[in-house]
């Protein structure tokens, strides 16, 4: 299994929020590329980087910091937030990321991202479904849509998706336990598609339950920088 520590920016700096509210906004570190060292130091060889002003304005907005993560570290890094153009996903990949999650685009304007698809690679897009109670979230998950998470991944199977990352919004920042019934749903649904989950670990038992499952890759954030789960840890459940 995958361990993909999340950086998630607002101004240029390390943040989280709960439950995806911006009102709800913690701040870990000033220096995001620091932070992403730390991870490479540790012996991670992934990062999820999420660009929460991107999300807001809809449209890419923190790519200088995702090109200094990826010239100053080796990390391999997913990008997300505020994609909406070709334009955006442009200039993510010209930035370095080795992978464009796409989330409220995938809702809104389908055929955009169906072009995406056969453009770049089904290896270069990640599906990023945000979801409460199975219904998907939209727009830094300010909206809730009435489409059904399996709707719309059975959309993009038939355009070749591979890749999908769900967070259940509903743990997301509040360190309470990650939604394993839902995780092995999606795994039993979808048996081809390598599923990253998101949202909710709080300690790494929830990561030894997740590798057991057998699931592709685990977001984890909140819990680094609230100490709930060490560098070491993550780095022994990836490669143990």
């Amino acid at each position: 299994m995958l361990v993909f520590p999340a950086i998630d920016l607002i101004h240029g700096k390390c943040v989280r929020l709960t439950e995806g509210n911006f009102d709800q906004l913690k701040e870990y570190s000033a220096d995001p590329v620091d932070m992403a060292k730390k991870y490479q130091d540790a012996g991670l060889t992934h990062l999820h980087l999420v660009d929460l002003d991107g999300a807001h304005n809809k449209k890419v907005t923190q790519y200088k910091i995702l090109e200094s993560i990826v010239n100053k570290t080796g990390l391999t890094v997913d990008f997300g937030g505020g994609i909406q153009s070709n334009e955006d996903i442009r200039i993510v990949f010209e930035n370095g990321a080795h992978q464009a999650n796409i989330g409220s685009l995938a809702v809104v304007n389908p055929e955009l991202l169906f072009d995406w698809i056969k453009k770049y690679g089904a290896e270069k897009i990640i599906l990023s479904s945000d979801v409460k109670y199975k219904m998907i979230a939209t727009h830094a998950w300010k909206d809730l849509s009435t489409i059904h998470l399996f709707d719309l991944i059975d959309q993009y199977m038939e355009q070749g998706l591979q890749y999908l990352t769900c967070t259940d919004i509903s743990k997301d920042g509040r360190l309470t336990g990650v939604n394993e019934d839902l995780y092995k749903e999606l795994q039993e649904k979808y048996t081809t598609l390598k599923i990253t989950a998101s949202g909710g670990v709080h300690h790494i038992n929830d990561l030894r339950r997740l590798k057991d499952s057998g699931i592709y890759g685990t977001i984890v954030g909140k819990a680094i920088y609230e100490n709930k789960i060490s560098l070491k840890e993550l780095y022994e459940i990836q490669n143990d």
